[in-house]
C-alpha cells in the first residue's frame, strides 16, 4: 500500500510510535517539564482530548512528510539506517532550530528547550526507523 514511495501503513504506525514516545517521555519528565514551562500544577487543567487529538494529527503529518523525504532518496533507499539519518537531519535542521528560536523569543530557558528537543529527537528517530523498517 504505497503512493510515490510512501507506505501508508508505515506512516500510521510511525505516528502511533511518535505518540507513544511522547506519552512515555512526558509522563516520566512531567514535573521537570512543568517547571521549565512555568506551568503551575495546581492551576487550571487543559482539555486533554483536544490536545491529544491535535498531537496525533500533527505526528501523522510529520510521519507523512518524513516518509516523503525518505522516499525521495530512491525506491531502494528506504531502509532503517536511511530512515534514522533522515529523521536526524529533519530534527537538527528544522525541529530543534525552530523550537530553540521560538522558546528564546518566548522567554523560556534552555531547560525547556532541552527537554522538548530530546523528545522530538526520539520522535524523529522513531518515525524514521519505523518508515525504514516498513519500506515501500
Amino acid at each position: 500500500m504505497s503512493f510515490a514511495g510512501m507506505n501508508y501503513l508505515a506512516i500510521l504506525v510511525a505516528a502511533i510510535v511518535a505518540f507513544v514516545i511522547g506519552a512515555v517521555y512526558y509522563s516520566t519528565l512531567s514535573k521537570q517539564w512543568m517547571k521549565a514551562a512555568r506551568i503551575d500544577p495546581s492551576g487550571p487543567k487543559p482539555v486533554m482530548v483536544g490536545l491529544l487529538v491535535n498531537s496525533f494529527v500533527m505526528e501523522l503529518i510529520l510521519a507523512f512528510v518524513t516518509a516523503g523525504v525518505i522516499g525521495h532518496l530512491g525506491f531502494d533507499q528506504v531502509t532503517p539506517v536511511n530512515g534514522v539519518i533522515s529523521g536526524l537531519f529533519i530534527w537538527a535542521g528544522f525541529i530543534f532550530t525552530t523550537l530553540s528560536i521560538n522558546q528564546r523569543y518566548q522567554g523560556f530557558g534552555w531547560d525547556l528547550t532541552l527537554i522538548d528537543g530530546l523528545h522530538w529527537l526520539l520522535v524523529m528517530i522513531g518515525i524514521g526507523l519505523t518508515i525504514g523498517l516498513f519500506g515501500v
